[in-house]
């Protein structure tokens, strides 16, 4: 892939959104694995930024393809680190803290709060119909969370976790953003090079105070996961690149299906009854936004066409 804007493909954009929800998925319930063994979160965070440093330059360097890696905007790939970094500490904070279904689930809040930075950032006019998607999702938050709100109520998970996963779900929505202008001038190559090239040496200078000696199954754990990390962030970057973001992100909806999995078969815990009433509340109103934004493109772009048409 060179540098320039890539055709629209929004099938191949589906298939690779598809297999980094499944990877992403494979990789959190690692994550969660290496917390229960005592692996501190920094540790994590910084073989998984290095290792993914390592594969990309090592393929590029394979293909003869560093000059992927060549950018004029440095400064919009620094900002896109540093949320970046934010976000991945809480997005592994919010599997560490959560089952992972509940977890997972929360993370679908994204869009909704795509729609909020769409209003404060861009200006954008948001009608009825997306507020009321919006406030259908964060209702199936609470219930899928049932938070202790003093009235007698007891919290089905802990308010602070489901806090620290909206957190996570909202700084995904702003690298969304970030990446898909990346996209525009980028390769993925070079949007992940980056990212790690960024974070990688900053976890570094934090790692003698959380690094601590391991197992070999241990450190078998975190290099999957670490491995899955790379190949999703990739997968993910590239979904974008062929894609809307509005799109795409429908797919993220299966990785409810591995993490249900997963947290079944790997932690033993079934999903509560909650899961099954707040999740489908979150996934019904982030289709309802993703139809929504398809039709308002529809219609932008038939107005482009007939004003193009009208003035020639």
């Amino acid at each position: 892939m060179d540098g320039s804007v890539a055709r629209p493909r929004p099938f191949l954009a589906l298939g690779l959104r598809l297999a980094s929800a499944a990877t992403l998925a494979t990789m959190s319930m690692l994550v969660k694995l290496a917390g229960e063994r005592g692996v501190a979160l920094p540790e994590m965070i910084f073989w998984r930024q290095a290792i993914t440093l390592v594969c990309v330059t090592g393929l590029l360097l394979v293909m003869g393809r560093l000059a992927d890696l060549k950018t004029k905007r440095i400064g919009a790939h620094g900002r896109r680190a540093m949320f970046g970094i934010i976000g991945m500490f809480f997005v592994y904070s919010a599997v560490i803290l959560l089952p992972l279904a509940e977890a997972t689930a929360i993370s679908f809040t994204a869009p909704f709060f795509a729609v909020l930075i769409a209003v404060v950032l861009f200006r954008e006019k948001v009608g009825l119909f997306r507020w009321a998607a919006v406030a259908l999702g964060f209702a199936g938050v609470l219930v899928l969370t049932q938070p202790d709100l003093g009235i007698g109520n007891a919290p089905n998970i802990p308010l602070f976790g489901a806090v620290v996963a909206l957190v996570a779900a909202f700084l995904v929505a702003v690298i969304s953003v970030q990446i898909q202008d990346l996209n525009k001038t980028e390769s993925p190559w070079s949007i992940v090079f980056w990212f790690t090239a960024f974070t990688a040496p900053l976890m570094a200078i934090a790692l003698p105070f959380f690094i601590k000696a391991h197992s070999l199954e241990v450190w078998g754990i975190i290099g999957a996961m670490a491995l899955c990390g790379a190949l999703a962030q990739i997968l993910l970057t590239s979904s974008l690149r062929f894609g809307s973001a509005g799109v795409v992100l429908l797919m993220d909806y299966t990785s409810l299906l591995w993490a249900t999995w997963y947290g079944w078969n790997v932690f033993d815990r079934a999903p509560p009854a909650t899961l099954w009433l707040g999740a489908p509340l979150i996934i019904g109103a982030g289709l309802l936004i993703a139809w929504r934004e398809r039709r308002l493109a529809v219609d932008r772009a038939r107005s482009a066409a007939q004003a193009e048409t009208g003035l020639s």
